[in-house]
């Protein structure tokens, strides 16, 4: 299913370069949309998170994160951290790709490679969108791979225009008159 997987993966890095790369000489200091972190940190926030999935897939550890983290530099600029949250969104589509489906590795549980390529794909249009909502740039998830985070990381969402149920899923937004979730959580662990 698209966005499960490692095409889906690299769609959505795709799109969020496509929607923040003609934006990278203005003010990435301020915050992305109603985060604590400003638009820089929540894009590096990003490539963190590809990367540590993607060395989830690769190490398959059973009962835990790995004892590794990416640091971007401080100096780099908006434009530099765009290509670092590209190069591991490649990463993680890599190993996406490269797993057998059956592989499990933890995430709160054991959790499959279409999971993390859901959480990878989750985290990259979400936090685009609060990138945006600071840059005060008009943009939306797509709809088809927002269906397919839904589909695989919210068995219980309600009916609706994806996009707007996973910006309200995820505490992002009000709908249909539903005021905005103040606590939430994605199930990518399977039962």
């Amino acid at each position: 299913m698209a966005g499960t997987d490692g095409a889906g993966v690299r769609a959505a890095v795709d799109e969020m370069g496509r929607v923040l790369r003609p934006h990278t000489e203005r003010d990435w200091a301020v915050p992305a949309g109603t985060l604590e972190w400003d638009c820089w940190t929540t894009a590096a926030h990003v490539a963190h998170d590809l990367l540590a999935y993607a060395g989830q897939l690769a190490g398959r550890p059973a009962d835990g994160y790995l004892p590794f983290d990416l640091r971007v530099s401080p100096t780099a600029t908006p434009a530099r951290v765009l290509a670092v949250v590209a190069a591991c969104g490649g990463l993680l589509a890599t190993a996406v790709d490269a797993a057998d489906p059956d592989l499990r590795a933890w995430h709160f549980g054991p959790c499959d490679p279409a999971g993390f390529a859901a959480m990878g794909v989750a985290e990259t249009l979400l936090h685009t969108h609060d990138i945006t909502r600071g840059l005060r740039v008009d943009w939306q998830p797509p709809a088809a791979p927002a269906a397919a985070v839904l589909a695989r990381l919210f068995p219980d969402a309600p009916p609706g225009p994806p996009a707007e149920v996973l910006l309200w899923m995820t505490g992002r937004a009000e709908l249909d008159g539903r005021p905005r979730r103040a606590a939430w959580t994605w199930q990518a662990a399977l039962p």
